[in-house]
């Protein structure tokens, strides 16, 4: 990111400058006013002598001249502004030239004026104040001695052609005096005038790299931020939150609604007060693949004001409630491995030994059945929290899902002796995700033996298919297991990956939980939904590899 940078400090500048180099702003203020005023005093002076013809009203020595001098003079001052609205900063000989220009013409309109008693010569005070406030300050006085010496001139030729009395030196003298004073006078405000232009410039620049330094800050933060005003329109939006919302970064601008329909009914609910405690629900993001925890933080300290959102993703969340879950699983296991899984596998060796005695009958025999069958269930639930809580640090890695999952049909299919095409891979997208390669295979083959099982007890045979791609929004690669069997009931859906769920007598209900825990390790989602024509489908929907180092 490019900072401007600019010192405060005004340089010095010789005298062979043209003209001061201060900020372009005050050069075409002072370039514009200098402008307007010349095109206003040559109106006037044409107007007031084409008004005056019967009587002169500025006592005109040569009429003719003075009008033809006049219109000239009103034709370059319009030409003049044309040209500084094309090129708005001067250049470093621009000021010196118009100088030149309006003593020229100003000691013609007095000589063929009515000379220093028609007050025209005054005009260059003006003009020369003006450049001393762009000229150096030999170049100001230079100025103001080459007006002063024309005007003196200009008396000469007058007085000799007996059209100017003996006292018009006075008055031509004062004025050149006058014009001294001025410069001198201008010269402290030109260089006030630089330090406030140079302070005033560098002022700009700091906030300018303020804006940009938070505009850079927002956009490259991990947090997800949006700044609403309050008409609902989005004002800020940093690459998180447009990812989330499903929204381009330039939706800067946009009604909220248009953009995030949820997120916008979510925020007028909130503005109106219906939840006493000030939360907005969650809700799902974009590609519905991660649930949206939404803050709102008033700006103005009014509900109906602008507001900033902090968008969280609850999956980090999550990953921090799974710290703290694995810490507590570690502890409740340790003392279940000692207080219950001795017990039951003594329990379950004494039912042995007793089912070895010839002189038990067949009642007998069916109750040891049931101690042995039970036994066995809570053995396996106890190496299910057991291998949980074993789980080691997981060494993600980039996977190709398509090699992935054709090599997985084929280990899968071969260690259960499934017949050909019962389990097979759907995709020809290349695609890559970053997950513990352990932790992958412990999950999709928990999952395809689930469909295994479950599709065995149907009419319709076993019928698994892999399937992998990107989602459409997110572009965060999937992989699906999807089955034809009885699906899970609906009064189940809603606590599927809960713990001790599940719908089949004798099963644990552990696996699901299982295996939606090492997804959530691996920064991925575990979602459930059914097949419309029956079956189920379960989407892992991993973190995208190429975001903050596939951990976001």
């Amino acid at each position: 990111m490019a900072i401007t940078q600019h010192s405060m400090a005004v340089p010095y500048r010789t005298a062979a400058e043209a003209t001061r180099i201060i900020a372009p702003d005050a050069l075409r203020r002072v370039a514009r006013l200098v402008g307007l005023f010349r095109l206003l005093a040559a109106g006037l002076l044409l107007a007031v002598s084409l008004a005056g013809r019967g009587a002169p009203l500025l006592g005109e020595r040569m009429p003719t001249e003075f009008r033809v001098l006049a219109g000239l003079y009103l034709l370059a001052a319009a030409l003049i502004i044309v040209h500084q609205r094309r090129h708005p900063i001067p250049g470093p000989w621009r000021v010196p030239l118009l100088l030149s220009l309006d003593l020229v013409a100003i000691l013609l309109l007095v000589h063929t004026g009515g000379g220093m008693r028609s007050g025209i010569g005054g005009l260059l005070v003006v003009f020369v104040g003006a450049a001393a406030l762009t000229l150096p300050g030999r170049l100001a006085f230079l100025g103001a001695a080459l007006a002063t010496i024309g005007m003196l001139l200009e008396q000469v030729l007058a007085f000799s052609q007996d059209m100017a009395p003996a006292n018009d030196f006075i008055a031509a003298g004062t004025l050149g005096a006058v014009m001294f004073a001025i410069v001198a006078a201008a010269f402290p405000l030109a260089h006030r005038l630089e330090e406030s232009e140079a302070l005033a410039h560098q002022r700009g620049i700091d906030l300018a790299n303020l804006a940009q330094l938070n505009e850079y800050i927002i956009a490259n933060l991990r947090e997800s931020i949006l700044v609403v005003d309050a008409a609902d329109h989005i004002r800020l939006m940093n690459q998180p939150a447009a990812e989330q919302l499903g929204a381009g970064i330039h939706a800067t601008g946009l009604p909220l609604r248009q953009v995030a329909p949820r997120l916008a009914q979510l925020l007028e609910a909130w503005r109106r007060g219906d939840d006493p405690r000030r939360q907005m629900p969650g809700f799902l993001s974009a590609d519905g693949s991660t649930q949206i925890n939404s803050h709102v933080a008033p700006l103005e300290g009014r509900d109906d004001g602008p507001v900033l959102i902090f968008l969280e993703d609850a999956g980090l969340l999550a990953e921090k409630v799974q710290q703290s879950k694995l810490a507590a699983l570690g502890r409740l296991t340790a003392s279940i491995a000692h207080e219950v899984r001795n017990p039951v596998g003594a329990m379950s060796h004494a039912g042995q030994l007793l089912a070895e005695s010839p002189a038990i009958g067949a009642e007998e025999r069916r109750l040891l059945e049931i101690i042995r069958t039970n036994s066995q269930r809570v053995s396996a639930i106890v190496e299910s929290i057991l291998q949980l809580s074993r789980r080691e640090a997981g060494k993600p890695r980039l996977l190709a899902l398509a090699d992935w999952s054709r090599a997985f049909v084929a280990e899968f299919s071969s260690t259960l002796e499934l017949f050909e095409g019962q389990v097979t891979a759907l995709g020809d997208e290349e695609v890559e995700v970053r997950m513990d390669p352990g932790h992958l295979h412990q999950v999709v083959w928990n999952l395809c033996e689930n469909a295994v099982k479950y599709a065995s007890e149907t009419a319709r045979g076993i019928t698994v298919e892999l399937s992998w791609g990107r989602m459409p929004g997110s572009r965060r690669p999937f992989l699906e297991v999807a089955d034809r069997g009885p699906g899970i009931d609906a009064a189940l859906v809603e606590r599927v990956f809960e713990p001790f769920a599940t719908g089949q007598a004798g099963g644990t209900g552990l696996g699901l939980f299982i295996s939606r825990e090492l997804c959530e390790y691996n920064r991925a989602t575990l979602t459930y939904e059914p097949r419309k024509d029956g079956g189920s489908r379960f989407r892992i929907v991993f973190a995208d590899p190429a975001r903050w180092g596939g951990r976001g």
